[in-house]
């Protein structure tokens, strides 16, 4: 798996990190655009019109691009990066991932709860396990992700997890397979990224063997 838990795909398209000069999926990249005034904006949707650059969904890269004039270069063209770029994007790749839960838990693809979370992965029903970073570990250790890639999220807090729910907090969910899924996990990996975690395997594990 690679950095902030995105499953590897050779068969996505690719595009090339600015900062890194690595090439990889678009899935695990953040898009910019250059307004006709010369200032880099934040695609995470990918729907801006014009020639993109990307950047690594990792918060250091993201500042280095800012801080070392990299959106310049790779523009060719002088241009100017609003200050907290890394922390623009964070806020609205946290508000899309609350959106596709929610969407999620409207097309009944979704649970929370203790008790309703450990009857989908017990029955294998669940196929991604959803922890809110600030929950107990003694409890969170009590539920295990699903074997495989992409299966455990743990970048949200009870909050932010609450609010795709409905409910002012949230520890557990689960997520069905599915299409809205994918994009869940997609999106949380560049969450994870952006908020600087290590990747969510890592928690994903500690679960698992604990």
């Amino acid at each position: 798996m690679t950095r902030g838990g995105r499953k590897d795909q050779d068969d996505g398209p690719e595009r090339k990190c600015i900062v890194s000069g690595l090439s990889q999926p678009k899935a695990g990249l953040i898009r910019f655009a250059i307004s006709p005034e010369g200032v880099v904006v934040a695609d995470v949707l990918g729907r801006l019109p014009g020639r993109g650059v990307y950047v690594s969904a990792d918060r250091a890269a993201i500042e280095k691009a800012a801080k070392k004039g990299l959106f310049s270069r790779a523009a060719r063209q002088a241009v100017t990066a609003p200050d907290g770029l890394a922390d623009l994007i964070e806020g609205q790749l946290l508000r899309r991932v609350v959106e596709l839960l929610a969407m999620t838990r409207k097309a009944g693809k979704a649970v929370t709860g203790y008790e309703k979370v450990k009857e989908w992965l017990a029955k294998g029903q669940g196929r991604v396990l959803i922890q809110a970073s600030d929950g107990s570990e003694r409890g969170k250790t009590k539920l295990h992700p699903p074997q495989g890639e992409g299966t455990f999220i743990g970048c949200l807090s009870s909050g932010e997890l609450g609010l795709a729910f409905g409910r002012e907090r949230a520890i557990h969910a689960a997520l069905a397979a599915g299409g809205l899924t994918t994009r869940v996990v997609e999106e949380a990996a560049r969450l994870a990224g952006i908020r600087g975690l290590i990747g969510d395997e890592i928690a994903g594990e500690d679960t698992k063997t604990a």
